[in-house]
């Protein structure tokens, strides 16, 4: 009897999906994502820690006008090597908090997947076909790492940093055409450095960018590497100490192969509506239903209490008064006062007014609930309950059951776009007849023999 060797069989499935074996819809939903995702990349431009980040990357670059690097840099239109372009681009697509999330997971795969596919796809001249194939397979394995990691992992460790690396490693090393073997030993590389942890959101610290920079880069790197030879430990997921015996005491080893081929989790990756942490959407859709249905103003609401899954009180708990814009999107409060306020929660509210007297006045009467329901459900399904207790006396119940952005309540093809643009317009990154150039290219990736640079240089 032989036992079932489950990191081999996930890197084979990388190393070998082809545009054959990918659905047409899953191929257009991989286009939505990196729509999606090029509009919360050009957000980040002017973010202190993303131009940190950009400029360690060029400095670190030794590239110059005369000695231009392969690979684009989208907030500063510099060029750089892979490692380093793919390490700027995923700092700046983190920081907005506008990118994608896969609900099962909780994992935001777009952040360390797209930006080391895209740098490597432009250093090697791959077609936009082979540049999607390469998504899919990012976003198949990073997915099911995070699922395999479970609950426990991500109360402590920033999934999107941990099963990131995996998932820029997949991602790599197709474009790379890795073999099989090849492709177990990128893996081992890549989860031997895997890290992330929540500590920073209790000092507002710049961390967040930090992990999926260093996601993206670290996997980039452990591909490269085994392409040239360089090995891995072989049972790096559900080995004796491999990642889950060090980082999860829940771990389900069948989540990493789970219907490989046959069920693509890509497709079930949701977009985020507003511009904070997703555990807060949930409650602030449905604040704004009972709002909208009931005619409130935000001075009829004595208090909120919010019915929540314990994730979101792991992640939000410990920011109790957000020093920073980036924090304030950590705050149940913040979010669920912006949306009271101005019936929408996007970089502009947050920007202008997380520290407005009565928004930090409302955020005060915002609670959170454990409630058995909803934790239940969580993390397939990410619903929505509050309790809306009115000046009168009244209390309101709303509810919520897929939040704006899930996949069964989904943007539009003109809904993403509009985000990008409303992104790149509140950063300066892009002015509209860039993005207008960028997005069109990228709505029609699948038809580019080879894939050059999105935006003009500088």
């Amino acid at each position: 009897m032989t036992t079932q060797h489950l990191s081999r069989e996930l890197a084979s499935f990388a190393a070998n999906l082809k545009a054959a074996d990918i659905p047409d819809d899953v191929m257009n939903r991989a286009e939505d994502l990196l729509v999606d995702w090029f509009g919360s990349t050009i957000a980040g431009k002017g973010s202190r820690p993303v131009e940190l980040i950009t400029q360690f990357a060029q400095n670190m670059g030794g590239f110059d006008a005369a000695h231009a690097g392969p690979s684009e840099i989208l907030v500063s239109r510099k060029t750089s090597s892979p490692f380093l372009a793919a390490m700027a681009n995923a700092a700046a697509s983190h920081v907005a908090e506008q990118d994608d999330v896969h609900n099962g997971s909780v994992f935001h795969p777009a952040t360390v997947v797209f930006p080391p596919a895209l740098a490597c796809a432009q250093a090697l001249g791959s077609s936009g076909e082979e540049l999607l194939v390469a998504t899919v397979a990012g976003y198949e394995v990073g997915i099911r790492v995070g699922e395999f990691l479970g609950r426990s992992h991500y109360k402590v460790f920033h999934t999107t940093g941990t099963a990131g690396t995996l998932a820029a490693a997949a991602a790599v090393g197709r474009l790379l055409k890795l073999s099989p073997e090849q492709m177990l030993n990128a893996f081992g590389s890549a989860g031997t450095q895997s890290a992330g942890l929540w500590e920073f959101l209790r000092d507002a610290a710049d961390s967040k960018q930090l992990h999926t920079a260093h996601a993206a880069s670290t996997g980039l790197m452990s591909a490269y590497i085994a392409q040239a030879g360089f090995t891995g430990a072989q049972h790096i997921l559900e080995g004796k100490q491999g990642l889950a015996a060090g980082m999860s005491s829940d771990s389900d080893p069948s989540k990493l192969v789970d219907r490989l081929g046959s069920r693509w989790a890509l497709e079930e990756t949701s977009f985020k509506y507003y511009a904070s942490c997703r555990h807060t959407h949930p409650a602030a859709d449905a604040l704004l239903q009972v709002m909208l249905a009931s005619k409130l103003a935000p001075s009829d609401i004595a208090k909120v209490e919010t019915l929540v899954h314990q994730g979101a009180i792991d992640v939000l708990g410990p920011v109790t008064d957000p020093a920073t814009v980036h924090q304030s999107k950590f705050s149940m409060g913040t979010v669920l006062a912006l949306v009271a306020h101005y019936q929408f929660a996007g970089l502009q509210e947050f920007d202008k007014h997380f520290h407005d007297d009565e928004i930090c006045a409302f955020r005060e009467r915002v609670t959170m609930t454990l409630d058995p329901e909803v934790d239940g459900a969580y993390p397939q399904r990410w619903i929505g309950k509050v309790k809306v207790h009115l000046k009168s006396g009244q209390v309101l119940d709303g509810r919520v059951d897929e939040p704006k952005g899930d996949p069964g309540n989904t943007l539009s093809r003109a809904e993403i776009t509009d985000k990008a643009m409303r992104l790149a317009a509140f950063s300066g990154g892009a002015n509209p007849a860039e993005m207008n150039k960028a997005i069109d290219l990228l709505w029609n990736i699948r038809k580019q023999a080879k894939i050059g640079f999105l935006l003009p240089s500088n």
